[in-house]
C-alpha cells in the first residue's frame, strides 16, 4: 500500500502543498484531481523523493519509502524525460536496465509496450520523429517497462487520443488485476470517475474531498427534478413555505434542493408531493446526484 502522511512542501513563505495525506490500496486505482496550481504534482514529486517534504513522509506498506522501494515505482513525472535523438528501442531498453531489467528481456517488454500501442513498426524511429501524441505512449511504456510494484503518473492520458486512452485504461487495469497501487493525476473527470477506484480532490494544497465517486456523490448537495404535465412556475410559491430551495424552473420542470438533514429531506418531499398531487400530474420525481465537476467546484 501506498500513503501519503501529512505531505507539506513550503517554497518560502508559500505553502504548495499542506498536511496531504491519502492512502492507495493494492490492486487499485486513485485519481489525483484539482486544478492548476493545487500541489498534485509537488505531493507527486515528494513522494518519488525529487522534492523533500518540509513535513511528513510517504509510506509504502506502513514503513518510510526508501530509494529502494522508489526504484520499484513506475514514475511519469510532469516534464516528459525522453531523449528526442534515441531510438524508441534503445531507451526503452536503457531506462528498464537502470531499474535492473536484463537486456534481452527489456527488448521484449519494449517491442510488446510499443506494439501494443501502435508504435510497433517505430521501434527503431527518434523520438523527435514522432507526433506529441505517440510521444505520450512511450513515456507511458517507459513507466510500465520494469513492471513495477506501483505506479505514480502526472497526466498520463494528456495529449492521448481515445484509441491510445482505451488501451492505456486496459493496461492500467492489468496493474491492478495483479495487486499493483495505481495514483494517476487528471482533469478529465469522466475518465477518472470511470477508471478510479477512489478519488483525492486537492484544492490550495490540501485536500479537499476524498472517497469513492458515490461517496462523493452523496457528500454534496442533492437535487430533486420534478416534472409536471403543466407550467411548473407555481410550485415555487410551495418549495418556499416548506423550507426547499428552488434552483430553477423551466416550463413544466422544476430543479429543487431539499433540506440537508435526512428526517427534514423526508418530511418536505413528503409534503411537497401530497400538495402537488392535488393540483397536478406528476410525470417524473427524481434525485439528480450532483457531478463530480459540480463537487469539485463546490469543496474547492
Amino acid at each position: 500500500m501506498l500513503e501519503a502522511r501529512g505531505l507539506t512542501r513550503r517554497f518560502g513563505d508559500k505553502t504548495a502543498v499542506d498536511d496531504v495525506s491519502f492512502e492507495v490500496a493494492d490492486g487499485q486505482m486513485t485519481g489525483f484531481i484539482g486544478g492548476n496550481g493545487a500541489g498534485k504534482t509537488t505531493t507527486m514529486r515528494m513522494i518519488m523523493g525529487v522534492l523533500e517534504p518540509s513535513a511528513g513522509e510517504a509510506l509504502w506498506n506502513g514503513e518510510p519509502m526508501t530509494r529502494e522501494h522508489r526504484r520499484r515505482i513506475g514514475y511519469m513525472p510532469e516534464e516528459r524525460g525522453l531523449y528526442p535523438k534515441q531510438p524508441l528501442i534503445d531507451q526503452l531498453v536503457y531506462l528498464a536496465q537502470l531499474r535492473g531489467v536484463a537486456p534481452a528481456a527489456a527488448r521484449a517488454r519494449g517491442l510488446e509496450l510499443l506494439e501494443r500501442f501502435g508504435l510497433g513498426d517505430r521501434a527503431k524511429d527518434k523520438l523527435e520523429a514522432l507526433s506529441l501524441g505517440n510521444q505520450q505512449r512511450v513515456q507511458i511504456a517507459a513507466s510500465v517497462i520494469a513492471e513495477p510494484d506501483a505506479l505514480i503518473l502526472d497526466e498520463p492520458f494528456s495529449g492521448l487520443d481515445p484509441r491510445a486512452v482505451d488501451a492505456m485504461a486496459d493496461l492500467l487495469r492489468e496493474f491492478t488485476s495483479r495487486g499493483v497501487p495505481v495514483l494517476f493525476s487528471s482533469h478529465q473527470l469522466d475518465l477518472v470517475e470511470r477508471l478510479c477506484d477512489s478519488l483525492v480532490f486537492l484544492a490550495g494544497g490540501r485536500v479537499a474531498a476524498q472517497g469513492t465517486a458515490a461517496q462523493l456523490r452523496r457528500s454534496g448537495r442533492v437535487r430533486h427534478r420534478l416534472v409536471l404535465d403543466s407550467d411548473a412556475g407555481w410550485v415555487r410559491d410551495v418549495a418556499d413555505r416548506l423550507g426547499i430551495g428552488v434552483v430553477d424552473v423551466d416550463g413544466p420542470r422544476a430543479l429543487l434542493e431539499l433540506p440537508d438533514d435526512a428526517e427534514g429531506r423526508e418530511r418536505a418531499s413528503d409534503e411537497l408531493l401530497r400538495t402537488v398531487m392535488a393540483r397536478a400530474s406528476i410525470r417524473e420525481y427524481a434525485e439528480v446526484l450532483p457531478q463530480l465537476a459540480d463537487i469539485y467546484r463546490e469543496v474547492a
